[in-house]
């Protein structure tokens, strides 16, 4: 069991499957009262259920006070997993970007608007986001996704640089391919760079909840990915040649 979790009050969005109903399942059987958030009631429903938690389902971005009061006043752990895998070029309608970014990265932002009040004034207070890959590297026909995961990553970079002092613990998990209805929803793009390696979303709860006792920030369930980024940062015009080939490849398939 891992200590920093028991009986923590914990809010897990988009819950209602994948990598968030397996976050649920783990902060649960770690011994914390969990809230299962999600848009769809009854797949919120049926988590919360399983695993013994209460569920709120609605808006990921407008969560916090509800979640609050079914755990009694206190929420301790934030995970701001609920996003969408939106595709599309820069041609991607307004609509698109917009959805992209209110989820992907404004709902974390509002989330900490919420929280960080009470989370600075008693010095202690955990906040996960979900980012993925892309917010490391980049995707293959996917703009809306991976600009916005850019940002989610940066924005939970910036939480932890500016609170960390202030007691606050920043968890980013950056997996790559993730046996859920998003990488279904990835098309031929996904078929190409996520699925070969994809793993189980319980993976990525394992892989969280080491990065927890190991007190890490950044929470890579494909250590691979480690190696990418350094090549991404190093060698950029490399890194960038090497996707354009994967474009292409992909491009051959359509």
């Amino acid at each position: 069991m891992v200590e920093a979790v028991q009986d923590a009050g914990v809010v897990v969005t988009g819950a209602g499957g994948g990598i968030g109903a397996a976050l649920a399942r783990r902060f649960a059987a770690e011994g914390a009262r969990v809230v299962v958030n999600d848009l769809d009631a009854d797949r919120a429903r049926t988590v919360a259920d399983e695993i013994g938690g209460i569920a709120v389902p609605g808006d990921a971005s407008a969560v916090i006070a509800d979640a609050r009061d079914a755990l009694g006043g206190t929420v301790d752990v934030y995970c701001a997993n609920a996003g969408v895998g939106s595709g599309g070029s820069e041609a991607a309608d307004e609509s698109v970007w917009d959805l992209a970014w209110n989820v992907n990265v404004m709902a974390h932002v509002r989330a900490a608007r919420a929280l960080l009040p009470d989370w600075l004034e008693r010095g202690s207070g955990r906040f996960v986001s979900t980012v993925s890959a892309a917010g490391l590297l980049t995707m293959i026909g996917a703009a809306p996704y991976s600009v916005t995961k850019h940002g989610a990553y940066a924005f939970a970079e910036w939480l932890s640089l500016t609170y960390r002092h202030r007691g606050l613990k920043v968890h980013a998990i950056c997996p790559q391919g993730v046996r859920t209805d998003m990488l279904a929803a990835s098309g031929s793009a996904g078929d190409i760079v996520l699925k070969p390696t994809a793993i189980e979303p319980q993976d990525v709860a394992d892989a969280l909840f080491k990065g927890i006792e190991e007190d890490r920030f950044l929470i890579l369930p494909h250590p691979e990915v480690a190696e990418y980024y350094q090549a991404r940062a190093a060698e950029p015009d490399r890194w960038i040649a090497g996707m354009n080939r994967l474009q292409r490849q992909w491009e051959a398939t359509r």
